[in-house]
């Protein structure tokens, strides 16, 4: 585990929610929130969207929420609508609560929480728009656990995007960053349309389209702790068309 940077006043008391989309996460969320609370961001609340999930993880994430209350909040959705769609929920309601900035991040612990105060030091350093926690620039890493199968899908999926929709990302499919309130005000969430894992490329050509400033720098990607992938053959499907959408859908996009 690696320690977290010690970032300067005011940075460190910058109102950042982490949104955390859940579905069957009851094991990984508590260890998940315990992190992300001992970090040294007293600025720092936890959003949980919730899908609806049968093994009880909205009910965990109310248990959470009553010993915390000033600093971890729960959405319950109506059920699983996908990735996207909770994203979209749950990155609104932090805007609409105030939020500086607005960090997205896998329930499963397999984004380092510790990494979350250097990424924000290289948000507001650089004044980029995003910062992505990325497997695949210099100093990146993958869990040694993960399996060839998924090495090999994320890597096609990264050269199958590049090639069709031309941003300069290494990490396009991506689900650990950091936002500017602004710029995730800018690209407009009712523009995005993906339900799947396909949000991350949807997200990363609107950010691009408009201009605003992406930063990637690398963390250890872990295989998850507890629980089952998420991935399906829709989501595939899904994300294998979504690069042909998205250059018809956002053509004449413009800041």
């Amino acid at each position: 585990m690696i320690k977290p940077v010690l970032l300067p006043e005011p940075w460190r008391d910058a109102r950042l929610t982490v949104v955390v989309p859940t579905y069957n996460e009851a094991g990984n969320l508590p260890v998940l929130v315990e992190r992300l609370l001992a970090l040294p961001l007293p600025g720092l609340t936890v959003l949980v969207a919730d899908d609806n999930s049968p093994d009880g993880t909205g009910d965990v994430a109310d248990k959470l929420a009553l010993e915390h209350p000033d600093r971890v909040q729960v959405v319950h959705r109506a059920g699983k609508e996908g990735l996207g769609r909770a994203y979209v929920d749950g990155i609104t309601r932090a805007l609409d609560g105030g939020a500086e900035y607005v960090a997205q991040m896998d329930a499963d612990l397999s984004h380092p929480p510790e990494a979350l105060p250097g990424m924000l030091g290289a948000l507001l350093s650089t004044r980029a728009g995003v910062v992505i926690g990325s497997r695949y620039v210099p100093g990146g890493q993958l869990d040694e656990a993960w399996p060839l199968y998924r090495r090999a899908l994320s890597g096609w999926a990264n050269l199958y995007v590049h090639t069709l929709l031309r941003v300069r990302i290494r990490d396009l499919t991506a689900g650990f960053k950091i936002w500017q309130a602004d710029a995730l005000r800018d690209i407009g969430l009712d523009r995005v349309q993906s339900n799947g894992y396909s949000f991350q490329v949807e997200m990363h050509y609107l950010a691009t389209k408009l201009g605003h400033t992406i930063l990637e720098v690398p963390i250890r990607f872990e295989e998850r702790r507890d629980g089952d992938s998420k991935m399906t053959t829709a989501t595939k499907i899904e994300s294998a068309l979504m690069p042909f959408k998205l250059r018809t859908r956002h053509r004449n996009i413009e800041r």
